[in-house]
């Protein structure tokens, strides 16, 4: 009986709610541009890609880290299909998926480390038209 107990109690634990929580950063392309390297067919073509090494910003527009990745064409005009590290003081936070041209777009966060591992959830990567992307972030750490 004692046995089902203790197995019980494990269970209960094992499914405890982890509140959900959200950080808003900016990553700032204005002072570090991204390298666009054109592969095949002259000017914007599937399969050329962009690398950036670029600050990341609080919403406060204070540096707390940095924005590194790349990026690969996938449809001309639309998008791009990417992965990329948001990396700060206390861990970093892996992400990839589909970057719109315009829009929002949905980035799958694929782990992270340091504070952050065992992290989950989703990025909303949005293009704010002057050389910054706000990228909101809803996650959770197991």
């Amino acid at each position: 009986m004692s046995r089902i107990l203790i197995a019980s109690l494990f269970g209960i634990t094992a499914c405890t709610y982890v509140a959900p929580q959200t950080v808003i950063t900016i990553a700032d392309a204005r002072a570090h541009k991204s390298n666009f390297i054109d592969i095949g067919v002259p000017g914007d073509s599937e399969g050329d890609i962009l690398t950036f090494d670029q600050p990341l910003l609080d919403e406060q527009g204070s540096r707390i880290g940095s924005n590194s990745g790349m990026c690969i064409r996938t449809r001309v005009g639309h998008s791009f299909q990417c992965q990329w590290t948001l990396t700060m003081k206390n861990g970093s936070i892996q992400v990839a998926g589909r970057e719109f041209d315009t829009g929002t777009s949905a980035i799958a966060i694929v782990g992270g480390t340091g504070r952050y591992s065992g992290i989950s959830g989703q990025m909303e990567s949005v293009n704010n038209g002057d050389g910054t992307f706000t990228q909101i972030l809803h996650y959770w750490v197991r």
